[in-house]
Order: C-alpha cells, then structure tokens, then sequence
C-alpha cells in the first residue's frame, strides 16, 4: 500500500488533527519507511515458527494460596481517621 499526502490528509481528518505541509510531508515519508519494513516482515518464513504470548520464555511464580488469619477489626481501623462501628467512613463522594 502506498501512503500519499492524500492518505495522511484523511487519517488526520479523521484523527481530528491539524497538520502543516511539513508534517504532512513527514508522515507521509514515516509511515512509508514502516509499511515498506511490515513488507519485508510479511517475505519472512515463519512456518516452523511457533507462535508466544511474550518475546522472553517467562513461567509465572504464584504462591500457593492459604488461609491465613486476617487483621481484627479493631486492628484495622487503628489508624482510621473516622469509623462508623466496624466500617471506615469516608466523605460522601456522589449526591
């Protein structure tokens, strides 16, 4: 796909953008270099390729999930600025 002035003109229209010849000119040069190396990408033969969810082969370290006890309620709201019996209170936010 070749990219012109013209193209640019419409995604920035439609990006509700406004562009000086020079930027228009640029862009028009950018977005061609980036076509042009998706090209070359696409040539490429991936077919003993196989597909990843990441560019690093990480494995996710997860703990193992137990039942520990909590804090009091008392423990939390310590520090608690105001408290309504149990609860944190807090400015109201929606009237």
């Amino acid at each position: 796909m070749s990219i012109d002035k013209k193209v640019i003109e419409y995604i920035a229209n439609l990006s509700r953008i406004d562009l000086d010849e020079s930027e228009k000119e640029m862009f028009v040069n950018q977005i061609g270099d980036i076509l042009s190396y998706i090209e070359k990408l696409n040539k490429l033969n991936t077919d003993n390729v196989k597909p990843v969810t990441h560019t690093v082969n990480i494995n996710n370290v997860f703990r193992e999930d137990i039942l520990e006890p909590s804090f009091s309620p008392d423990i939390a709201l310590f520090n608690a600025p105001s408290k309504m019996g149990v609860f944190f209170k807090v400015p109201k936010v929606i009237e």
